[in-house]
């Protein structure tokens, strides 16, 4: 063992190797597949406009199976969900253009739950019932039942998958993604994923119960987490467990390796529950190639804010001695966040380092001053798209925190609070041309509208990291305060990704083209936040809909969920997402 590693990797992490030195490197982009002008994609290039997806004719296959089990990714021991035995899960890896087949195996006991998987940020456009949302897309997977998910690689860069249902997640069940893409920016070597999120040693249900309890108590609705991990794994100060539980104090940090001189992609991903993360590596610069799944024009910094379920791509030259060793830091911005531990550290070995060394270097001054992401306009997508600047239709949304009828902590959009319903994915109901839509569940049909504009204004003082699903969202304006009706940040070429801070107090101003018919949720990626409501569907080209042939499975699998409910209690005590 090194540095700080009281218990082996099959304790803290099980059968993942995330976190080691045993990681592989990543090409740039898969071989086994047809190479025609020397790549995947063909003829495409960094120039091209990425809505023009390829067809590779290549289909990557996975088999996962969901189960409860035990790990100590901190040295706190718990009862964990595991994806074939593994936190984090398992990579998922393409080429751009493949298509991804993952079958998913509900083994969850001792209790039994339902789940359902989201692979973060694809478009889905020609497969929205994969999407993976419960209530939304499909019904949920039945403990003991399987399902298997197929759809495209339709964009290219880093993300993540992670189950949907509840706030499940947080307990464990998620992974890296990469989708190999053309190169709009040169590097030596590809490290892959860096995840990276808060920790808690509670179980999710409980969490979700003081979250949206009636205590009037801060402390108690706004759960704070124990600790940090980057890859999984961190150290936790045992003093702090309480008494009859098992903890192993400096059980082991995440490692990484570089080589003096040369350039290096990490792929950073926000997967914890509820904090806003700042990356950083002692003693060395990182360039911003990507944000979320979408290349940017290139720009240097010391720190990297990531708000949950967003991902930014990094390159870092190398510029350490072959025997240096640095801290890379997931730091917690508190002035944001609640947590008991403040950051993870992960070390940096170079070429020739003593593996059994600690590192002596010092941290860059880490900025705790607001809740956002870097301003818009240092953030420029490389391939330039410029939006209508005259919507067919405007939204605004009022953002706040209220209490329902029984006294409950709810999240509440322009006076309504969501809540799913297992029984009734929205998307298979319209398909059916049934739009009785209880107001729970929080329907914005927009119709034929082409551009569609959405303003969020937030009057409390939680910030929140809001995600699009089925868009790679324009973000026209970010801030403080309420929008003023005409400020846009880039007009010509505004940032584009699929999750964007919302600050306490602050809005944002986002637009998508309705160029994918479906119900897609905009909710903010909090766990506990989406588990108290905060979420809308925003429904797309409602006649298109009705002309999907959505698969048989779909049906099937609502019938086989109606079996298990109607002979067993499900116990949903959040919005269910």
């Amino acid at each position: 063992m090194t540095y700080g590693a009281n218990l082996p990797q099959s304790v803290t992490n099980g059968l993942s190797y995330w976190g080691t030195l045993d990681c592989p490197t990543f090409p740039p982009f898969l071989t086994d597949n047809p190479l025609p002008n020397d790549f995947p994609w063909g003829n495409r290039n960094k120039h091209t406009d990425p809505n023009d997806v390829p067809h590779t004719g290549v289909t990557r296959y996975y088999n996962f199976t969901v189960a409860r089990g035990k790990a100590s990714p901190d040295g706190f021991e718990k009862d964990v969900l595991l994806i074939n035995g593994q936190f984090p899960g398992p990579l998922i890896e393409a080429n751009w253009g493949d298509i991804i087949e993952v079958t998913v195996n509900n083994q969850i006991s001792n209790p039994e739950e339902g789940t359902s998987m989201h692979w973060h940020g694809f478009l889905q456009k020609e497969t929205p019932w994969y999407d993976g949302v419960p209530s939304v897309g499909q019904c949920p997977i039945a403990p003991g039942a399987s399902f298997t998910y197929r759809f495209r690689a339709d964009n290219y860069g880093s993300t993540w998958y992670h189950a949907h249902y509840s706030a499940q997640y947080s307990g464990g069940i998620l992974g890296p993604l990469i989708v190999h893409g053309p190169k709009h920016v040169d590097y030596d070597i590809d490290l892959g994923p860096v995840m990276m999120g808060d920790w808690y040693h509670r179980d999710y249900f409980s969490v979700v119960q003081d979250a949206a309890t009636t205590s009037n108590d801060f402390n108690v609705y706004v759960p704070a987490s124990d600790n940090v991990l980057i890859n999984g794994k961190n150290n936790y100060n045992c003093s702090l467990a309480a008494n009859g539980t098992k903890c192993t104090p400096n059980a082991g940090l995440s490692k990484f390796k570089f080589h003096t001189g040369k350039t290096h992609r990490l792929r950073l991903v926000n997967a914890g529950a509820a904090a806003l993360i700042r990356f950083s590596i002692d003693g060395h610069s990182l360039k911003v190639v990507a944000n979320d799944f979408v290349p940017v024009v290139p720009y240097e910094t010391d720190v990297v804010v990531l708000g949950v379920g967003q991902r930014t791509d990094v390159v870092v030259k190398a510029t350490g001695q072959p025997k240096d060793t640095y801290w890379m830091r997931s730091t917690i911005g508190l002035n944001c966040s609640r947590s008991t531990a403040k950051e993870a550290l992960a070390t940096i070995y170079y070429d020739k380092a003593d593996e059994g060394a600690k590192p002596n270097s010092t941290s860059h001054t880490i900025p705790d001053n607001h809740c956002g992401n870097d301003p818009l306009n240092q953030t420029v997508p490389f391939y330039p798209m410029t939006p209508n600047p005259n919507p067919d239709t405007t939204e605004i949304i009022e953002l706040d925190l209220a209490t329902n009828a029984t006294g409950h902590h709810v999240w509440i959009q322009n006076g309504q609070t969501y809540r799913a319903n297992y029984n009734n994915p929205l998307l298979l109901m319209a398909n059916r041309k049934n739009y009785t839509f209880d107001p729970d569940w929080s329907v914005y049909s927009f119709g034929s509208n082409k551009t569609i504009r959405i303003v969020i204004n937030n009057k409390y003082q939680s910030a929140h990291p809001m995600h699009m699903h089925g868009h790679n969202m324009y973000v026209l304006s970010e801030g403080q305060g309420y929008w003023d009706g005409k400020t846009i940040t880039n007009p010509k070429n505004p940032q584009r990704r699929d999750t964007q801070m919302l600050r306490r107090y602050g809005h944002i101003v986002i637009q998508i083209d309705a160029d994918n018919p479906g119900v897609w949720p905009f909710h903010c990626h909090i766990a506990w936040h989406m588990s108290m409501g905060l979420s809308i569907n925003v429904m797309e080209r409602p006649n298109d809909i009705t002309q999907m042939q959505i698969p048989m499975v779909m049906e099937q699998t609502c019938k086989d969920w109606k079996a298990y409910s109607d002979k067993n209690v499900v116990d949903q005590i959040d919005a269910g997402i």
